[in-house]
């Protein structure tokens, strides 16, 4: 299935529900409608190219001047396994919280702790999604894909894919560039779980057996405490990265702000919770116009209504300023902001 449209309406495909259009927009389902549409229309080559998954991460401050290319292949496969690793394949268009439900229920685990995570499978590498002590490069095998450059479909290894904190090489060198058009996930037979993050282990406890459909139960408990619901109220999840500092830097921050929530990493650096600063300087609740920040997660801008998406960017604005001018931090938004 294939749909090219010019002056496209973007409202629902954007998680903020904001009102943007796209000069064309294009959406396929099978690789080859997308190169059929490549090879016959060789105008795009002309035009800026925003590669769209499932909208949950982006803002739109403006129309798109370019074309839009929507992947929405669908498809989940094992493809692989053995005694203790299960490999999946799953169509980018796939949407991600119904795939971890999927990896529960069959008993493939590693995901459970990424429950409620909005967005498509396709989407995930890309953003190295994360939540409550786990990373969604733990368990990608190969993302495959289509390469604009190149004109040609190959796979990207996991050890290639340049993962670091919410950034890979798909939003680097291969930004714009790279089509993802499956994932192929590697993921155990037996769990290991990882109960370490907040509150996640007295969540999971309330619920009595310690067992993966417990977690992601626990995880999708807490997540909708603190997380408003796009479909209900528009909003694009975390707004903002967690901040991550030079130790002795976090060191000084603590002493004069004790009860700072900091996270040691991997690499001797301090990651900082970006909703705290953000709650610290008076954000949470805030509303002006149908643009706000959310009464319980100081982290997620919302639209209330008919917020535009420069609206809400000014807001962004606001906040990462006032976070650098007390606590010396600066901010990056999380989001893609398109338009600016």
């Amino acid at each position: 299935m294939i749909r090219f449209s010019e002056n496209y309406s973007l409202k629902n495909y954007n998680t903020f529900g904001v009102e943007a259009k796209a000069s064309f927009f294009f959406e396929f389902t099978e690789l080859d409608d997308l190169t059929e549409f490549l090879q016959s229309n060789s105008s795009w080559k002309e035009e800026p190219i925003f590669l769209l998954g499932g909208g949950s991460n982006l803002l739109f401050v403006d129309d798109y001047k370019g074309l839009i290319i929507h992947p929405n292949v669908p498809g989940v496969e094992v493809i692989r396994e053995n005694r203790n690793q299960v490999w999946v394949e799953v169509g980018a268009g796939e949407d991600w919280d119904r795939f971890v439900d999927y990896c529960v229920k069959s008993q493939y685990y590693g995901l459970e702790n990424l429950s409620l995570i909005p967005g498509t499978v396709g989407a995930a590498p890309v953003q190295n999604i994360g939540a409550y002590g786990v990373e969604v490069q733990d368990f990608v095998d190969t993302v495959n894909g289509f390469d604009l450059k190149t004109m040609t479909a190959y796979s990207v290894p996991a050890e290639q894919c340049q993962f670091e904190y919410r950034n890979s090489i798909f939003k680097n060198e291969l930004k714009n560039r790279f089509i993802v058009t499956s994932v192929v996930f590697r993921l155990d037979k037996f769990p290991d779980f990882k109960l370490d993050y907040g509150t996640l282990k007295a969540e999971v406890e309330k619920r009595g057996k310690l067992d993966p459909h417990n977690v992601r139960e626990a995880v999708v408990a807490i997540r909708q405490s603190k997380l408003p619901d796009p479909l209900e109220l528009g909003n694009a999840g975390s707004f903002f990265k967690n901040p991550v500092v030079d130790h002795d830097f976090a060191e000084k921050l603590k002493a004069v702000n004790p009860g700072m929530p900091n996270y040691p990493t991997v690499d001797g650096k301090i990651k900082l919770a970006a909703g705290w600063l953000i709650d610290q300087c008076g954000w949470k609740g805030y509303r002006t116009g149908d643009a706000g920040v959310h009464k319980n997660q100081a982290l997620v801008l919302v639209n209330y209504g008919n917020a535009s998406g420069k609206e809400l960017y000014l807001l962004s604005q606001e906040i990462q300023q006032s976070v650098k001018d007390r606590f010396a931090v600066e901010l990056e938004p999380e989001a893609n902001i398109l338009g600016v």
